[in-house]
């Protein structure tokens, strides 16, 4: 069983900062892509910032110089550092990866979700 776990929301003023951890267990072969998420009340899912298997990362744009993805492969835990928070980015934020699983000569790829964390930016 692959499970994601996410962990290091909370409440923060403005401007505040905030780290996001999402660690992976389970029997996992390998992790491509990982990415995190949010959804605000009534709101579409949206991506917040993505990373590849090498280190490569996007974001969007709203989020970009104030955010930053990375990961720890040998830990399988990728995070999200944000910093200058807004009031506009409360929303629950999810962790997401490309999980292969199998046993040897049948690997197949997987999308995962983290159950998420609640990310509270108020006075």
């Amino acid at each position: 069983q692959v499970q994601l776990v996410e962990s290091g929301g909370g409440l923060v003023q403005p401007g505040g900062s905030l780290r996001l951890s999402c660690a992976a267990s389970g029997r996992i072969f390998s992790i491509n892509n990982m990415g995190w998420y949010r959804q605000a009340p009534g709101k579409e899912r949206e991506l917040v910032a993505g990373i590849t298997s090498g280190g490569s990362t996007n974001y969007a744009d709203s989020v970009k110089g104030r955010f930053t993805i990375s990961r720890d492969n040998a830990r399988i835990t990728v995070y999200l550092q944000m910093n200058s928070l807004k009031p506009e980015e409360t929303a629950v934020y999810l962790c997401n990866a490309e999980i292969v699983v199998g046993s040897p000569g049948y690997y197949l790829e997987h999308d995962y979700w983290g159950q998420g964390t609640q990310v509270t930016v108020s006075s």
